[in-house]
């Protein structure tokens, strides 16, 4: 397996936005940080790092992560969703290559969804906001770990945070238009792919030259 492929999870593999945006609302609320009022709050918040921009805007993460580990049970996973055509993407790209999660989701959460959504046996890996917060350090630790050159390596998310955090890391940065920034948003971060659909990430393993 020559080539990594890494994948942000909200946004690119599960259709979660309104679950989630509405959890922060609470948890900010109940630390006494109401920085996120709506929606297209929380999306500026992923202009970059998430966790960075809240701290810069001045919440405490220690008192956030608690908050978020009384509200965050209690939300209705049920409701969170695969985003369609998946599958047969995922089934293709890991008989060849390998790949692994890295997101700002939590490790049990991620692991429970894709158990759920019949992703599971696609991933060799997953690191989510408990290993590390920074998606960089993430993925320079994927790389380390799997003797993967930064050339042959791929970061897909939805964000332009994900696509700014994948350049600092130095590998090839891949925008998905389903997820949670649009396609316009994306397009002037500049990332080195724009797919508007799932198939669309078969063609990047012919990018990496044998």
């Amino acid at each position: 397996m020559n080539t990594l492929f890494l994948f942000d999870f909200d946004g690119v593999l599960a259709d979660s936005l309104d679950l989630y945006s509405e959890a922060v609302v609470r948890c900010l609320e109940r630390i006494g940080t109401p920085i996120v009022k709506d929606k297209a709050d929380y999306l500026e918040l992923f202009e970059g790092n998430f966790y960075e921009a809240m701290a810069a805007r001045g919440v405490d993460l220690v008192a956030f992560g608690k908050a978020a580990g009384e509200i965050l049970p209690g939300i209705d996973y049920d409701s969170m969703t695969p985003f369609a055509g998946l599958i047969p993407v995922l089934a293709a790209l890991s008989t060849d290559h390998l790949l692994a999660v890295i997101s700002s989701n939590g490790y049990r959460t991620i692991r429970a969804m894709l158990v759920r959504f019949g992703f599971d046996s696609y991933f060799q890996d997953i690191f989510g906001s408990d290993f590390r917060f920074s998606k960089k350090e993430k993925i320079d630790y994927a790389l380390a770990k799997y003797r993967i050159a930064r050339e042959r390596a791929f970061y897909i998310g939805d964000t332009a945070g994900d696509i700014l955090e994948a350049r600092a890391a130095g590998v090839r940065s891949v925008a998905v238009t389903w997820g949670w920034h649009s396609r316009e948003r994306l397009a002037a971060v500049n990332p080195d792919y724009l797919v508007d659909t799932p198939e669309g990430l078969l063609t990047l393993s012919a990018a990496v030259s044998s």
